[in-house]
């Protein structure tokens, strides 16, 4: 069950409260019997275990087609550009 979090319009008390989704939401402050707002904020994800990504996630049909790609490229090679040696120094 969620827990929603209220705010009281007249004296800013904040509550926690468990509720059903099916349960209707409070609109009476137990401190001073104001109005309840229902606060929205966001909620925390967090992803335990190893290899969640790999295991739960599917291929599209369309993937299935399509040439892998390579895991990691080597920068190095590609920075190399081809030079022609020097010539020898006419002077000498």
């Amino acid at each position: 069950m969620p827990t929603y979090v209220y705010r009281c319009e007249q004296c800013s008390h904040h509550l926690e409260v468990i509720q059903k989704f099916s349960d209707a939401p409070l609109t009476v402050c137990p401190r001073c019997q104001g109005e309840l707002r229902r606060v929205i904020h966001s909620t925390g994800i967090v992803f335990k275990g190893s290899g969640w990504y790999i295991t739960d996630s599917r291929k599209n049909s369309s993937d299935e087609g399509k040439p892998a790609k390579p895991a990691s490229t080597d920068s190095k090679a590609e920075s190399k550009s081809e030079t022609t040696p020097a010539a020898p120094n006419a002077a000498d």
